[in-house]
């Protein structure tokens, strides 16, 4: 995605103001200052995103879609504090969020981060001139966030390792996928992480007939309740490890991240359920170790084996054809492609052993 320039940045279009759908709102009535011709009076108590929870701006023509967004983990990181606070106890909990406050709460995104401009956390910039935009761009915003792993891996920017083949062939975009009540959270209430509540999106909407009792396909009849989608039609997938974050003596946030590397494990299923009943999922290695936050306090992660380092995870990669689905050899009594005691650090051993896989299928 290459950099906007100042102006594209923060020209309003001649379209947005005289023929987008929001044309007939004044400036004033979503963002304050004052209607005047002085430049700096009008922009007296300017609000750059009036989107930003826990404004209730877009709830005037949209309410049910903002309260469900004020809700979400797009909104909230919800799923970042799940991950915390297992691994940590409640006096820990304001340095983390202050952590938090410092260097992650500038991901979450706003009803205006996707419709209006690029994430901030992507360098912003407004994306048609602050026309609304239906259906976020795929490589302006989601990837914006989303970029490192889920980008990669969807585009094929991982050298040696083809493109996703909803990318390759159809040119998906994110939307076409994950749909809109996904997206402001409609329907999902107190979620805490992105595994929460109902599947979607589900492989089977699309591939009715790959998939259940009249599947042709013998090996989906076969597996189909007890290995996800992913673990037959994905290849390896970025893995990182150990982020540390701190602030220099002028205040600038900055972090530290070891080399991520590519791999491919299957490990156990922590939590099935009726949405997701198998036995094997795959699982990605998170950014994280006893020490990642000490910069903001000593021992703030006690709990650290209280949750695997190793993640499910649903790698944007899907290929008909894989490494998998050439031979039942590769998977059944092989233990190259299974999380075992010996792919997993002596130190990371405690936190993972509900995923670990200990008897070959």
């Amino acid at each position: 995605m290459p950099p906007l320039e100042a102006w594209e940045r923060v020209l309003v279009s001649q379209a947005a103001v005289s023929e987008d759908v929001h044309a007939s709102i004044p400036c004033t009535q979503c963002h304050g200052g004052s209607d005047v011709a002085d430049f700096a009076a009008a922009h007296e108590g300017i609000v750059v995103d009036p989107s930003d929870a826990p404004s209730q701006v877009c709830s005037t023509c949209h309410s049910e879609i903002q309260q469900a967004a004020n809700g979400s983990l797009h909104m909230t990181l919800a799923g970042y504090d799940t991950a915390l606070y297992m691994r940590s106890i409640p006096e820990n909990h304001p340095a983390l969020e202050e952590m938090e406050a410092n260097h992650c709460n500038n991901c979450h995104a706003t009803c205006g981060q996707c419709h209006i401009s690029q994430p901030t956390s992507a360098g912003g910039g407004l994306l048609e001139g602050h026309e609304f935009v239906q259906k976020p761009p795929l490589t302006r915003t989601c990837t914006g966030c989303h970029g490192s792993r889920v980008r990669n891996e969807y585009t094929g920017r991982n050298e040696g390792y083809p493109a996703d083949v909803h990318f390759a062939q159809a040119r998906m975009a994110c939307v076409d996928c994950h749909g809109a009540d996904e997206m402001h959270g409609v329907g999902l209430e107190n979620v805490t992480h992105r595994y929460d509540g109902t599947r979607t999106p589900k492989c089977e909407v699309c591939h009715a007939d790959a998939i259940g009792a009249d599947s042709t396909v013998q090996q989906h009849t076969l597996h189909g309740d007890k290995v996800a989608c992913q673990v037959c039609h994905s290849v390896e997938y970025k893995n990182c490890a150990s982020c540390h974050v701190q602030r220099n003596e002028d205040g600038v946030r900055f972090y530290t991240i070891d080399p991520s590397w590519m791999d491919f494990q299957i490990g156990l299923n922590t939590n099935p359920t009726e949405e997701r009943p198998w036995s094997y999922v795959l699982v990605r290695h998170v950014p994280v170790d006893p020490q990642s936050f000490e910069f903001y306090g000593a021992d703030l992660l006690p709990n650290f084996s209280a949750r695997p380092t190793w993640l499910e995870a649903t790698p944007h990669n899907i290929q008909r054809n894989t490494p998998q689905t050439s031979s039942c050899d590769n998977c059944h009594g092989s233990a190259e492609l299974f999380l075992t005691e010996g792919d997993v650090l002596p130190e990371e051993l405690g936190a993972n052993q509900s995923v670990i896989v200990r008897e070959l299928p």
